[in-house]
């Protein structure tokens, strides 16, 4: 029979992170450098908007851009799928096009709807990340990880697409909320954990939020080039990329249980480090003493390390079926061999067994 070959060069993909204070009194200066189409269109919540949507939309305005904003509520109930259609009526109505631009100015919900909007909508449009919080700005806006949760899971539903460019102002930080402060957080200490023992310490060695702060330019490039490097060697998370889902698995299941309300998305991070290190030193597969160093830098940094209600472990692990590392009936959990050293262990559901009778001993 005729067979055809079709062979597509693969996508060279490259663009800027730019870490700056003050970064955001530059938007339309930076925003003319990487495009000269008509029309944005800004993607945002009602908190960030309330802060900085007049600063950015008038920086944009006076560069001479024609721009809309799209403002949604805040939360992770906000990334559903069923939030998509009344964003895609709105791109439509402002008559945005293939040759304009959609910014997500937000945390990690906005850049992940705001990404997946704009990976989805006439097939792809070219979008910006302007992420406002700790997390977005040290893990979600970098990397092309786009989605939105469906009742079943979260991130089921989603595309690896990659923005033009990252533009990412510290001094945002200062209006976040002690919880969202320490949400951030959550992800900056896994960095140390699976990749960099010394950061790890550098981490354990500040004592406040303030401390953080006076070093938080270095904090954020330090976790983005860890990110660049680690999705630079594994770009759609089939092998190396894994790695920094420490946590995760458990992570997203604990959050999907409890409908995104009752644990933020560091904090179920936070818990699911702590258990999964319990429970592979338990099996000698964690170098003694590294769970304890987990629970201590969480703890300084105001994130719980178990659950508050242990009971519910034999029903938020069927969240974990659902999983998006499960593999051919296989579970790929990242487990650290020591502090600053993670690899990856194909299982299964079992592994997580001992949480069924309310979670791993103390």
């Amino acid at each position: 029979m005729p067979e055809i070959t079709v062979a597509i060069p693969a996508n060279e993909t490259s663009y800027a992170l730019k870490i700056e204070k003050k970064l955001l009194n530059k938007v339309g200066k930076e925003i003319a450098q990487i495009f000269n189409g008509s029309k944005i269109m800004v993607v945002t919540d009602e908190t960030v908007h309330g802060y900085y949507g007049e600063t950015v939309l008038n920086q944009l305005k006076t560069a001479g851009y024609d721009v809309q904003c799209i403002v949604l509520p805040p939360g992770e109930q906000t990334k559903a799928f069923s939030s998509m259609p009344n964003i895609y009526s709105q791109l439509i109505e402002f008559g945005l096009t293939r040759s304009d631009l959609i910014i997500a100015l937000g945390g990690g919900v906005v850049g992940d709807i705001t990404g997946f909007a704009a990976a989805t909508y006439l097939r792809g449009i070219s979008f910006v990340q302007i992420p406002t919080t700790l997390l977005a700005q040290v893990d979600s806006s970098v990397g092309g990880k786009v989605g939105v949760d469906l009742p079943e899971g979260k991130n089921l539903v989603g595309a690896f697409y990659h923005p033009k460019l990252v533009l990412i102002d510290p001094l945002v930080l200062e209006t976040l909320t002690d919880l969202s402060f320490a949400d951030g957080m959550a992800e900056v200490i896994k960095y140390g954990c699976i990749k960099d023992e010394p950061f790890f310490n550098l981490l354990m060695d500040l004592s406040s939020r303030e401390e953080v702060m006076e070093q938080i330019e270095y904090i954020i490039e330090k976790c983005c080039t860890i990110k660049k490097e680690v999705v630079q060697a594994d770009e759609k998370d089939t092998s190396e990329r894994m790695l920094l889902n420490f946590g995760h698995t458990l992570g997203h299941a604990i959050e999907a249980y409890y409908n995104y309300e009752t644990y933020s998305h560091g904090q179920g991070v936070a818990i699911g480090m702590v258990e999964l290190s319990k429970i592979a030193e338990e099996k000698s597969l964690t170098k003694s003493g590294t769970t304890e160093k987990i629970i201590s830098i969480l703890e300084k940094n105001h994130l719980p390390t178990k659950l508050a209600e242990p009971r519910d472990y034999a029903k938020i692990l069927t969240y974990i079926k659902k999983d998006k590392k499960n593999f051919e009936g296989s579970l790929n959990v990242i487990l650290l061999n020591e502090i600053g050293q993670a690899q990856k262990l194909k299982t299964n559901r079992q592994f997580f067994d001992a949480l069924k009778t309310g979670g791993t001993t103390n």
